[in-house]
């Protein structure tokens, strides 16, 4: 029974971790913040618990009643919790600031953290104590069970309970347990006699467990943040790697309880020190042994989640089960040189608590992750240095080895003719900018996602432009996220307007210099360090204008900027008439996702609208667009700054509407929103990274299927009534189905002839469609210069073609 009720408990302790670390990431910004202000809020909680109050547990006559208040406090705080922290977390908010210095942002997300999750914490860190004086099992097979509830909890609740039942109800669930804990200890064997006081002869083995403790969660932070470069970083994989670090503790610390060979100190430590050299050399080969294991399994969202738990097995198996059985060892020689083993938990937890700030912050980005690791493995050799013990030296030259000659530990994919431009490992990602032959520069975050590039220059000035058009007379814009600063660049251009952009890592922003040059000479952006969703709920500045980039929902913490208090936030920072602009990259999303997407949308802006970037079938980039009034829009001016971006014309700013508010509503009918409670988009969203199963083209296609401008509501009240209008509007709409249908359907060629019996027929029909549509128009002009030379004859008979279908604007 003492063993069902510590995984019980070890289950909800857990389940509160996975649940309060998403929740904490809606007020920190970034789910490697809210993970590492979680895993020290709780490492602090458990150090406090067993201090302040194991010796008093362990010499009571009552441990019964104490086990089960520590219970019934977790599960009565965990209740608290679900009910008070969305309004706890607008506090946090409010303490941090729109424009906190790094600093103050790390303070306060580590004391509100500690400060919240304390009273829950600290009686977690009273309850092994409590069941050791309950219990004959013993240390070692407690505090397996307890982690091996752990692990169920991390896995079930990650996998199965947030994105079914959402956050409360998982929080609910970890309370009922708890209380069902504190309800079943009266079943449970009757106490052993109390501890005897007795002083202690030896004050070692709390040194080692302190210093173990920061060890071994030090390896934990450095190692995530580094597989978060090889691994697709999403909620999925921060719960299995979570999963496979406790489960090796777990197997360490039963196989103590088992094996007398586990039982000698100098020896465990010179192994882990081995096994995290090792462990560094798994992660040097990660990428190559993940693309060597991509075949073997099977092509689902379960292959891909078994590789990444099989890679998160080769880098933590062995330590991790090394460093349970080192702390049963250290334990029970706390407990043989009669230090209680509430102090040997305590020091032990409170060393873990200092890993998070010391190693996740300051030493992953001052030395990067293989400088910091390096210090892990070199903190295990110098607490039992064994100067004749060849396993010792063996590591020792292994360490100063890799510490001279080995690389960094960066993941970067560099193309065949490419260079690296820039790399810097900053407290919360790796940011990266890539050259390839051709010249053309991208910005990554984490190796995985690509914020912009040199290259799309020309989508990005839309996205920018297009929101500033469909409002009509902007004076002020606000852009989340900044990428490759183009799109807030080109934004900061337009005559009259203040641009304003938000981006959280530093290193992006200072990656943006790279890219400044390909915009030439002009105003710029004030670019503002802080989170998206913290700015916009705590600046006092409103916008006429506000644009939100095209996040990748599946990527950490990205998902948080889709839900429906986000949408809200945003349209409280609007001045009257504001427009609202949020960009989806449609090329990495799914249509469900994307339907919960819109839903969200709609429940801020009721009668919001769907416009298109551009006419890219690879990389379609959607956008939802709402106003804080009526969602109509008036014949924007002509801009020479526009026709830069193919938007010099005003029906080319109107002729990017695809979807009515009437249609939208239709294809996200019956679509529960994503809701800072219900994050399902987070859930949701990865499947499609993990497995693709449509390509962007056919997803653009089959959207645009079930989109239609029919309602007429678009227009503002002067230009409704034009009918003539509203058809030419609808003609461009069909016109552009049409073009994008082609596009998807022809094969290129090198030859103009060719190319010209391919597509001329076809694109001069969508003109006879709509003279507006200038993209079909562009590429006959193309093609009739290339046949110039060699046929001119059909050059020219294209060009009165060209000029039948399309003729001057003056005659349109």
């Amino acid at each position: 029974m003492a063993l069902l009720l510590m995984a019980a408990s070890g289950f909800a302790g857990l389940g509160y971790q996975i649940v309060w670390t998403q929740q904490f990431g809606l007020a920190l910004g970034h789910e490697t913040a809210a993970v590492l202000a979680v895993v020290a809020a709780f490492f602090g909680g458990l150090s406090l618990g067993a201090l302040a109050l194991g010796r008093r547990i362990e010499a009571s006559g009552r441990p019964l009643a104490w086990y089960a208040g520590c219970e019934a406090v977790i599960g009565l705080w965990g209740g608290v919790l679900m009910l008070s922290l969305p309004a706890a977390s607008q506090a946090v908010l409010a303490l941090i600031g729109p424009e906190a210095s790094p600093a103050w942002h790390w303070t306060v997300a580590f004391g509100a953290s500690l400060l919240l999750l304390l009273p829950a914490t600290a009686a977690m860190g009273a309850t092994l104590p409590a069941m050791a004086r309950l219990s004959t099992a013993g240390l070692s097979p407690l505090y397996a069970a307890n982690t091996a509830g752990a692990v169920a909890g991390v896995l079930v609740t990650a996998l199965l309970l947030v994105p079914a039942w959402g956050l409360s109800r998982s929080t609910a669930l970890c309370v009922g347990l708890n209380l069902l804990c504190a309800l079943g200890a009266p079943a449970l064997l009757a106490a052993r006699p109390a501890d005897t006081a007795a002083t202690p002869s030896s004050g070692r083995p709390l040194v080692l467990l302190a210093v173990t403790g920061l060890l071994g969660i030090a390896y934990e932070v450095l190692c995530v943040r580094v597989l978060s470069q090889v691994l697709e970083d999403t909620v999925y994989t921060f719960a299995l790697l979570l999963a496979v670090y406790l489960a090796g503790t777990a197997a360490g610390a039963a196989a103590h309880a088992r094996s007398p060979r586990l039982h000698q100190t100098p020896a465990l430590l010179q192994a882990l020190a081995t096994s995290v050299l090792l462990g560094m050399g798994v992660l040097w080969g990660a990428d190559l042994l993940k693309h060597s294991l991509q075949p073997l399994l099977p092509a689902t969202l379960g292959g891909a989640l078994a590789l990444e738990s099989l890679l998160a097995l080769a880098v933590f198996g062995l330590p991790t089960a090394l460093m349970g059985a080192l702390f049963c060892q250290l334990s029970a020689e706390a407990q043989a040189a009669r230090q209680p083993f509430s102090r040997a938990l305590g020091v032990n937890t409170l060393g873990a608590m200092a890993a998070a700030p010391l190693f996740g912050v300051a030493l992953a980005a001052s030395l990067g992750p293989k400088g910091a690791l390096l210090m892990v493995a070199a903190g295990y050799l110098l607490l039992q240095p064994c100067w004749r013990d060849w396993r010792w030296r063996l590591p020792t030259v292994a360490t100063l080895a890799i510490a001279a000659w080995a690389p960094p530990m960066a993941f970067v994919e560099v193309p065949d003719g490419g260079r690296l431009l820039s790399y810097r490992d900053g407290a919360m990602a790796a940011v990266s900018v890539v050259q390839d032959a051709d010249g053309v520069a991208r910005l990554r975050i984490n190796n995985r996602q690509q914020e912009g590039s040199s290259a799309t220059q020309h989508v990005d000035g839309r996205q920018a432009l297009l929101p500033l058009m469909l409002h009509g007379e902007p004076r002020r814009a606000l852009f989340l996220g900044v990428g490759a600063g183009i799109t807030s660049g080109v934004a900061a251009r337009w005559p009259g307007v203040q641009a304003d952009a938000v981006e959280l890592l530093p290193e992006v922003i200072e990656a943006t210099a790279l890219f400044r040059p390909a915009l030439g000479a002009g105003p710029g952006p004030h670019v503002i360090n802080a989170d998206a969703r913290r700015f916009v709920r705590t600046a006092p500045t409103r916008y006429d204008v506000i644009v939100a980039d095209n996040f990748h929902p599946a990527r950490s913490g990205s998902a948080a900027l889709y839900t429906v208090e986000h949408f809200r936030a945003v349209r409280q920072r609007l001045n009257p008439q504001g427009v609202f602009c949020q960009w989806l990259p449609l090329h990495q999303l799914d249509l469900d996702t994307l339907r919960g997407i819109t839903a969200s949308f709609l429940a801020a802006y009721p009668d919001g609208v769907a416009i298109l970037a551009s006419h890219s079938l690879d990389t379609p980039t959607l956008g939802l667009v709402g106003r804080t009034g009526p969602t109509q829009f008036a014949m924007p001016p002509r801009s020479a700054l526009g026709a830069r971006f193919g938007l010099g014309e005003p029906m080319a700013v109107l002729g990017s509407l695809v979807g009515d508010n009437t249609s939208l509503r239709r294809f996200a009918a019956a679509t529960a929103p994503n809701t800072d409670d219900r994050p399902w988009v987070a859930y949701r969203a990865p499947r499609i990274t993990y497995v693709p199963n449509t390509s962007p083209r056919d997803r653009l296609m089959a959207l645009l299927g079930q989109l239609n401008l029919d309602d007429g509501h678009w227009l503002a009240p002067a230009h409704a009534a034009d009918a003539a209008l509203v058809s030419r509007v609808q003609a461009y709409a069909r016109a552009r189905q049409h073009y994008l249908d082609l596009g998807r359907r022809t094969v290129p060629s090198a030859d103009p002839a060719v190319m010209l019996a391919r597509v001329g027929p076809g694109l001069l029909a969508v003109l006879q469609q709509s003279p507006d549509f200038e993209p079909a128009a562009e590429p006959l002009r193309r093609l009739a210069q290339a046949l110039a030379p060699v046929d001119p004859a059909a050059a020219e008979q294209l060009r009165a073609e060209l000029a039948t279908v399309r003729p001057p604007k003056d005659a349109r």
